[in-house]
């Protein structure tokens, strides 16, 4: 193996580890009582370090978003010309689905920082900025438009709203009966809006 891959797996290391150290934390003390001192500490890093790999505590129970965002705009990218972007967020957040362990131990501890950390709900719903810039260009490229224009912007908060709804919904008990069904009766409202603003005549550009 490569230097520049024993790094990469080295670097992997310490931030699962940081991670990790914040959820035993939060568990333990509560969120608002952790401070980045204490999960430095408890990871065994020095503080100057956990800055190297997070700007600051809440980024730590977020710590997968970027990769996520990230994944989607890739799946909208590279799409298949016949295939909308509302298809595409469908299948993106299938994958996301699909590959969640609804056990683990830090996605149950992040549901409950979630319900009971209303500065976290918060963050949540400024992460989905991110979803829905990206939903957005990819609708306006969808319906020939720019992305400023008022009709993908109307599509991109709508689902952005939609994403937002599901992750309140998909607690232990709904994801027992098929998520996607969730996901699927949130599409039936993007997919309409969508068919229906595709189909009206052109008034902006």
């Amino acid at each position: 193996m490569t230097d520049g891959g024993l790094r990469e797996r080295k670097k992997q290391r310490t931030r699962d580890a940081i991670v990790d150290a914040a959820f035993r934390l939060f568990a333990d003390r509560g969120y608002e009582a952790t401070t980045l001192t204490d999960i430095a500490a408890e990871a065994d890093i020095a503080p100057r370090t956990f800055f190297a790999y997070f700007p600051t505590k809440e980024a730590v129970v977020f710590f997968d978003k970027e990769a996520s965002l990230s994944g989607l705009r890739r799946r909208l990218e590279e799409r298949r010309e016949t295939e909308t972007a509302i298809e595409a967020m469908r299948a993106w957040v299938e994958g996301i689905v699909e590959d969640i362990d609804w056990n683990d131990e830090r996605e149950l501890a992040r549901r409950k920082l979630l319900r009971e950390t209303p500065s976290l709900r918060e963050r949540e719903r400024a992460n989905l900025a991110g979803f829905e810039d990206a939903l957005g260009a990819a609708v306006a490229h969808d319906l020939d438009l720019p992305p400023s224009s008022l009709r993908p912007r109307l599509i991109a908060a709508a689902g952005a709203a939609a994403l937002s709804a599901l992750s309140d919904l998909f607690d232990e008990e709904q994801v027992a009966d098929g998520p996607m069904a969730l996901v699927d009766d949130a599409l039936i409202f993007l997919r309409g809006g969508f068919a229906a603003l595709r189909d009206q005549p052109r008034t902006e550009r």
